[in-house]
């Protein structure tokens, strides 16, 4: 497939051959799963968009039954930044349901394969963006990120996955799952593709309370993987992880020595004090985002009832996956009264200390090199257990606690042939250092598709 750097430099009409050419690649690849739609939206450069980003005129649904028939009236932010930059929205790229999940198994349109077995799952919730660039139906995706839902779907589909600093990014326009920690991110077939595009979709956003109000100077013209740099490892992150995932991290390691940066051993607090302050703080805020879709406002709405109440009961209980209503219930158990103190107020505190954790690193470190997930990518059904599904984001969800950039890598294959990737992850609003570290280690592990 055509990287998008190579797409962007294309005359007119051979971008208008390279679109024909993409649809039939998709439909020979329609088992996959990982286009739900291919709708389009302009005749530039075309990127797949994940589910839950507004492209005025899409029935954009979250991969939701409660939001079927809806039409987004407007444009997001980041699709008003790609149309000027020459690209144009192709494609709704399956999902979880409103984004939680791990595995793109809750998804009102079915569940979409991996790309590398079909029998396991390509990752969550941006697995129908992560699939279809790791099977070469796409030049690259938008996807999101709110514990890790980027990142860990790159790395078991074998390719690029980057999350910008919290508010580097607009959010307006991005269905919200957990206004704190989401974050919109490109998902490429190379670091230097996700340098391009992140320059692209980045800035401050007026619409958006929470886009940080911080200059702003291009990453791509000056990527440079020659920089030396400090980076540091957390022996303590490993010992939970799968042989073939601690395989990959000591391949990393080396790479990067050889590559001449100066490597840091580092410990840190266990990851389920992550989990823990993670699932009570995003569950709390998927519970009071969800609220405005009752049947009132939009969305579908339940026929055939007595009353407001059974209206609402009705509308919620049909549309809402099960996964969906587990984690509006937990949230507004954790919000209540009596709770609330106990349980939110504390997972807020615990986040405050993840972050000073990470802060005191890199006093001493430029990047800190991480697992993405504790084993390559799972078959299907094999976390049916909502509490181990929640454990397989445990390498990821401090990074978006403590709001800090990151982006996953493929380094090498495991025996089965799957993809095994790590994250490099940098300070707030360092997004040069951490692209040029993430093209260095891509160039020493030399990874081969």
């Amino acid at each position: 497939m055509i990287t998008l750097k190579e797409a962007l430099a294309l005359p007119k009409e051979e971008i208008a051959a390279l679109r024909e050419d993409l649809k039939k690649r998709i439909e020979e690849k329609r088992d996959l799963n990982a286009y739900i739609a291919l709708d389009e939206a302009g005749e530039g450069v075309p990127l797949l968009i994940k589910d839950n980003i507004q492209v005025k005129g899409w029935n954009v649904t979250a991969a939701s039954g409660i939001l079927q028939g809806y039409v987004a009236p407007y444009d997001a932010t980041v699709i008003a930044k790609i149309k000027e930059a020459g690209l144009a929205p192709f494609g709704r790229a399956n999902m979880d349901e409103f984004a939680m999940g791990s595995s793109t198994e809750t998804s009102f349109y079915g569940k979409t394969l991996n790309p590398h077995d079909p029998e396991r799952v390509p990752g969550g919730s941006s697995g129908g963006s992560a699939a279809a660039v790791g099977a070469g139906v796409a030049i690259a995706a938008l996807g999101s990120d709110t514990g890790g839902s980027i990142r860990q779907p790159a790395a078991f589909c074998g390719i690029v996955g980057m999350k910008p600093t919290y508010g580097r990014v607009s959010r307006w326009g991005l269905g919200a799952y957990s206004s704190s920690l989401d974050q919109i991110g490109p998902m490429t077939q190379n670091v230097e593709d996700a340098a391009i595009l992140y320059d692209i979709i980045s800035g401050h956003d007026t619409h958006d309370s929470t886009s940080a109000k911080i200059d702003y100077t291009p990453v791509a013209p000056r990527l440079d993987p020659d920089r030396k740099l400090k980076i540091a490892v957390v022996d303590n992150y490993i010992e939970d992880a799968s042989p073939e995932v601690r395989a990959a991290y000591e391949k990393a390691v080396k790479a990067l020595e050889a590559e001449g940066h100066t490597i840091l051993h580092k410990e840190m607090m266990g990851a389920k004090y992550d989990i823990a302050a993670y699932y009570i703080i995003a569950t709390a805020e998927a519970s009071a985002n969800l609220s405005r879709y009752d049947g009132v406002r939009y969305g579908n709405r339940a026929e055939n009832v007595k009353d407001l109440k059974e209206m609402y009961l009705k509308t919620r209980s049909e549309g809402f996956g099960e996964e969906v209503k587990r984690r509006i219930l937990l949230g507004s158990f954790v919000l209540s009264s009596g709770y609330y103190d106990a349980y939110y107020l504390k997972a807020q505190k615990v986040r405050h200390l993840i972050k000073d954790e990470f802060e005191a690193v890199f006093e001493d470190a430029d990047l800190v090199l991480s697992p993405v997930a504790p084993t390559p990518a799972f078959r299907f059904g094999e976390m049916a257990d909502p509490l181990q599904m929640y454990l397989s984001d445990a390498y990821t969800i401090g990074v978006n606690l403590a709001g800090l950039p990151a982006i996953s890598l493929p380094i090498e294959k495991t025996a089965e042939g799957l993809p095994v990737g790590l994250q490099l992850i940098g300070r707030h609003f360092d997004e040069q250092t951490l692209f040029d570290g993430a093209m260095s280690l891509e160039r020493a592990v030399a990874y081969e598709k």
